[in-house]
């Protein structure tokens, strides 16, 4: 199994940026397509954005694209989300999952998550 962590959440002013950062180990970080996701207080957790194993095709939830980016550094075996003119209704737990299959959509199934780490944007 692939272990996943999470990092780089904090407090942001709306408007901001913020970058988070999954780091994998335990396999073949190449082979994994990796996807965001994220949850808050009291909310279903919803897709985010995800990205196959070289980096060449991405999906986004179509109300983020354009405000959120993913990519992802093979050498480093991590995964990035840059978000920027965040605003207060991006305040959520974002978590990194991983899969084998090659992404198709919002819909796909993951096999591994991680822990999440914590965004708050203050308006």
């Amino acid at each position: 199994q692939v272990q996943l962590v999470e990092s780089g959440g904090g407090l942001v002013q709306a408007g901001g940026s913020l970058r988070l950062s999954c780091a994998a180990s335990g396999g073949t970080f190449s082979s994994y397509t990796m996807g965001w996701f994220r949850q808050a207080p009291g909310k279903e957790r919803e897709f985010v954005t995800s990205i196959n194993g070289s980096g060449g095709r991405r999906y986004y939830a179509s109300s983020l694209q354009g405000r959120f980016t993913i990519s992802r550094d093979n050498a480093k075996n991590t995964v990035f989300l840059q978000m920027n003119s965040l605003k207060p209704e991006d305040t959520a737990v974002y978590y990194c999952a991983a899969r084998l299959r090659p992404p198709t959509g919002w819909n796909d199934e993951y096999d591994s998550w991680g822990q999440g780490t914590q965004v708050t944007v203050s308006s």
